[in-house]
Formats: C-alpha cells, structure tokens, sequence
C-alpha cells in the first residue's frame, strides 16, 4: 500500500474541536488551546488528491500540540519518499510541500502571492472540502459533550462515514427473491 501511495501527493492538514473543560487542574491546562481560547482535541487528516480517499487519520491529541509534531509523529507510518501538501503550519517538515511564507519586515513578491493562490485553490482546497464533510455531523462540530474517552473512537466512525459518502466503501448488496 505504501509503495501505491508514492505516486501520489497526499494532502495534510488538522482540525480542532472544543471539548468539555476538564475538571482536573493540571489536565485542564494540557488541553487548553490558546489559538482556540477553550480547550481542545485535534485531529489530523491526510487524504488523496482532490480529496477522492482518507488515507489516514489521527484523533484525539491534545488541544496545544502543534500540526507539524503530529504529522511527524504519523510520518513513520508512510513510505520514506512520500510527498505531501500542507499549509503553513508544515514549514520545515520533510518531504511537505508548503505556500510561502512572508518574510520578517518584507512582502510577497507578486510572482509568490500568485503561486501561493495556485496552490491553495488547485491542489489543497481538496482538504478543506473533506474537513467540511466531516463537520457535517453534529458530533464532529460542535463542543464534545461524551466522555473524552470515546473522541477517537467516534471521530473515526465519522472517517468512516465520510469514506462511505465519498464512494470509496461499498457494501455487498445482495437480492431476495
């Protein structure tokens, strides 16, 4: 499988999503995200081109860690030549291709601001477009009330289910007579 995913530039990107406030002090702290302001689980997903298959997804790390700590942490589980597509939050990551990004002090050339537009809207858009699938579902949107035990467990039935809408799962359908 490893080696058939090589062909292709896979597509990177995380997700947040609130959750319950912890009531211990020292969790409450390990899950408070301060891009998000509330506590948070995040998530990852690395799909296909033009977001036709998940190919892998992560769920439940903690709301502060950071995109490109998660996706070396899973990175081991793809071949050593992989190509990715991500956003910024991936700068410096191995074999990840990102926009540019602004210098200190300085602008954008045009020429970077056009190839950074191309980027965006021809290759990872893809990836916002199966986050929006699976936000979809009410689970996966709004604050997560459930024991936090079942994040993981319930965020991958949601991949599931987006794989399914996608038409990458088929179900054998057999006829009565």
């Amino acid at each position: 499988m490893q080696e058939w995913l090589t062909q292709f530039q896979l597509i990177v990107d995380s997700l947040e999503q609130a959750r319950e406030r912890p009531g211990d002090n020292d969790e409450q702290r390990s899950y408070f995200s301060g891009k998000k302001q509330q506590h948070t689980f995040k998530s990852q997903i690395v799909t296909l081109p033009a977001g036709k298959d998940i190919v892998d997804a992560v769920a439940g790390a903690k709301g502060p860690t950071s995109d490109i700590s998660l996706f070396r942490e899973r990175q081991s589980k793809f071949a050593s030549g992989q190509g990715f597509d991500g956003d910024k939050a991936y700068v410096g990551a191995e074999n990840v291709q990102t926009p540019h990004k602004k210098p200190r002090g300085k602008e954008l050339t045009p020429q970077q601001k056009a190839q950074n537009k191309e980027f965006s809207s021809t290759r990872r858009i893809f990836i916002e477009h199966v986050i929006r699938l699976a936000r979809i579902f009410r689970i996966a949107k709004e604050r997560f009330r459930l024991h936090p035990n079942t994040y993981e467990q319930i965020i991958l039935t949601v991949c599931g289910l987006v794989r399914f809408r996608l038409g990458m799962i088929v179900f054998p359908v057999t006829i009565k007579n």
